[in-house]
């Protein structure tokens, strides 16, 4: 494991020598930007930061030493267009590799980056260009996003800066002509340099129940990643690294920047627009990745696949976030490849909480235990820890400082950051059991939780079970008003290739499900859809099926 980070502590070590606790020291001008890129690119310049690929067939092979040419010409490039220390800047870059240097460059200088995705609408850019004061737009020229940003700033006072990359648009500032002329890079100084316990980063959330919320992190927010990439990721110093997302998503800067940086290790970028199990495989088999992580669903596609066609070998680890991962997926996979998916569990407002580090056994479908710098609990409505085998909330604990890797909070919003941290307690609005030896077992969100008949039934334990089913490609599992059982199961699916729906499939996942877990959880109603609604970031969306269910 890379030394390159002094502020990283390992406090505790277990009988079998396994990190159980870690700390930071917090140096208070810490910066990702000049303590990991520009060090590495001094110390190892050759050292490759990035193998970047995009489905034309081009690739490039990108070090340390380009990483830091590259953010500082443009750092100093995004200071003499009037972009300085605080400002909001908007970053829409797919998976282009520009997106790196234009984060690395904003840490620099110390501008606020909002990685967004090229999925939003008109009515998401206004809404966060407003709510942030967004002053600078950073995006792609590829599809028509750059159109919907224009019509955005119509509604809009504070966006004044548009820069495009790849591409020349009237009205914007081509990022390759513009960056030509910049003048050397000179740090900013004095009260213009970045303080660690400032804002450096900003994602809206998913939003599953309602607008995105603003989820601020500071400069420290990066180390948080360290047992992330080091002991759920297992990446190395000389393998490559590859996590299956869009920058737009919190889940980038957990898998494709902070954590394999700080680790040395270089990261796998395939610059795609649709996703294709086929081309991720050859592009897996080609580049010859060593370590991967991608959210469940992906992995429910790849188990579809005749994996046997391709020459996996390099492949050496295997991890899963977003969402909970169904055991019938975990055991397909590891049946087809011999590798066994690593859970984790986090949120955009914290890294990754808890883990299955590559020393520890898993278990299907469990999250795995807390990582070693956070400390984690289950509790009931009232706050106070419950038993193993019940239902809580999670939590992490914290003391008179929050945890690195913890958000700042709710930028412009008290109420909302009040609400989630209170009392020594962030609630993850999250539910698990615990069980003897400590594994952690997800339920659901608390508003996700379906009561009936006196029962409470969490979504993931029925879905689970339903897509043990060879019909079923994806499901989500809500609730139902009924006036009898005061809800009542029922189960949105989408099939699997070959299969129709019909009354005869339904009464067949319903005996299924009766006869694989207690029969009150069984759904009573099965619709079959082309698709399910989910979030930006790939999440389902249960609240809109149940709104739609309500009309």
């Amino acid at each position: 494991m890379s030394r390159l980070y002094k502020e990283f502590v390992i406090e505790e070590l277990n009988e079998k020598g396994h990190v159980t606790k870690v700390s930071f020291k917090k140096d208070p001008y810490f910066n990702f930007a000049y303590d990991v890129v520009d060090r590495l690119a001094v110390e190892k310049p050759d050292k490759l930061a990035m193998v970047w690929c995009n489905e034309a067939g081009d690739e490039k092979y990108i070090t340390f030493s380009d990483v830091k040419e590259n953010s500082d010409r443009i750092a100093s490039w995004l200071l003499s267009l009037g972009i300085k220390k605080g400002d909001p800047v908007m970053l829409i870059l797919k998976r282009h590799y520009e997106w790196w240097y234009f984060m690395i460059a904003l840490h620099k200088i110390g501008a606020i980056a909002i990685p967004a995705t090229n999925q939003l609408m008109t009515k998401d850019i206004e809404y966060r260009v407003n709510a942030a004061s967004i002053k600078a737009v950073v995006c792609t020229s590829d599809g028509n996003i750059s159109d919907l940003v224009d019509e955005a700033q119509a509604m809009t006072e504070t966006l004044k800066v548009k820069i495009i990359v790849r591409g020349v648009k009237e009205g914007w500032i081509s990022y390759e002509e513009g960056v030509k002329n910049a003048p050397p890079f000179v740090p900013p100084t004095g009260e213009a340099r970045p303080k660690a316990d400032e804002i450096m980063l900003m994602y809206f959330s998913s939003g599953t129940t309602g607008m995105p919320k603003m989820v601020a992190h500071n400069y420290y927010y990066p180390l948080g990643h360290i047992p992330t990439a080091v002991y759920w990721h297992n990446v190395a110093q000389d393998g490559l690294h590859f996590t299956v997302s869009e920058t737009g998503w919190g889940k980038a800067v957990w898998g494709k920047l902070y954590g394999q940086w700080l680790a040395e290790a270089t990261v796998f970028t395939f610059d795609f627009d649709r996703f294709n199990p086929l081309e991720l495989l050859k592009r897996i088999e080609k580049y010859k990745v060593t370590t991967f992580c991608a959210p469940p669903t992906i992995y429910r596609f790849l188990i579809k696949e005749d994996l046997s066609g391709f020459d996996l070998s390099s492949l050496k680890y295997c991890t899963t976030a977003g969402e909970a991962l169904n055991p019938e997926v975990f055991n397909k996979f590891r049946e087809m490849t011999g590798i066994r998916i690593m859970e984790a569990f986090g949120q955009t407002e914290t890294t990754a909480c808890l883990m299955t580090p590559y020393w520890m056994e898993p278990k299907p479908g469990a999250m795995g235990k807390p990582s070693p710098h956070y400390d984690i609990d289950l509790v009931d409505e009232d706050g106070n820890s419950v038993e193993p085998g019940e239902v809580g909330e999670i939590v992490v604990r914290y003391g008179e400082e929050m945890p690195v890797g913890l958000m700042i909070g709710y930028y412009r919003d008290e109420e909302r950051t009040n609400q989630a941290r209170h009392d020594g307690l962030y609630h993850t609005g999250d539910t698990a059991w615990r069980d003897e030896d400590g594994y952690f077992w997800y339920v659901g969100r608390t508003d996700d939780i379906i009561k009936s008949s006196g029962y409470r039934i969490g979504p993931f334990e029925v879905e689970s079970v339903i897509m043990e089913h060879k019909s079923v490609l994806e499901c989500a599992v809500t609730g139902v008003p009924d006036p009898i059982r005061g809800n009542i199961v029922k189960a949105t699916i989408v099939l699997a290739k070959g299969y129709n729906p019909s009354e005869e499939l339904k009464k067949e996942i319903q005996e299924y499900v009766k006869s694989h877990t207690a029969p009150y959880k069984y759904p009573r109603i099965i619709e079959f859809v082309d698709e399910l609604p989910k979030t930006i970031s790939g999440k389902i969306r249960r609240t809109e099926i149940r709104a739609r269910d309500r009309k």
